[in-house]
């Protein structure tokens, strides 16, 4: 049993408190990404789906992913930790330091390659709410009329770190 903590970062222009819109532990809210066997090495050509709506009840408790390897045909589960995730604010992203979102208990499986997607939020330094932000391209570039500027997320970056 390994703990990976998604972190992310990003360029932000006079915008602060980039999260998934509802929060990081919204149950509503997918997270996509590849998974790697542990035994083989194998990587998922598709991205996994994981919902904590997704429940997978199993022998003496429940995940949110139960997935095969089509290789070496070994189980896993990935199972996500709620309660360590926050926004990422205009100072970190100044200084490219990175926010988590999300644990993820994995068992077999190895998290890679996390994928922006659509359905986040954030707050323009003038008090305006921007939702339903698509980063699935990579970037975000609009203009907070009230506060008078332009508003951009760019250079998007995710990691999974190992955590206890």
């Amino acid at each position: 049993m390994v703990n990976y903590m998604l972190m992310i970062t990003a360029k932000l222009e006079n915008l602060t408190d980039l999260q998934p819109q509802g929060g990081c532990d919204d149950p509503n809210l997918n997270y996509f990404f590849k998974l790697k066997c542990e035994r083989c090495g194998e990587m998922t050509p598709k991205e996994a789906c994981l919902n904590l709506n997704d429940m997978v009840f199993r022998g003496k408790g429940s995940t949110n992913l139960v997935k095969k390897c089509k290789f070496c045909l070994r189980e896993g589960t990935v199972t996500m930790i709620t309660g360590r995730g926050r926004p990422l604010t205009q100072i970190q992203s100044q200084f490219g330091h990175f926010t988590p979102l999300m644990v993820f208990d994995c068992k077999g499986f190895e998290p890679l390659d996390f994928s922006f997607s659509s359905d986040w939020e954030a707050d323009s330094i003038e008090g305006t709410r921007f939702d339903g932000i698509n980063l699935s391209r990579g970037e975000f570039v609009d203009y907070d009329e009230k506060g008078d500027c332009p508003v951009m997320i760019s250079n998007l970056r995710a990691i999974f770190r190992v955590v206890k």
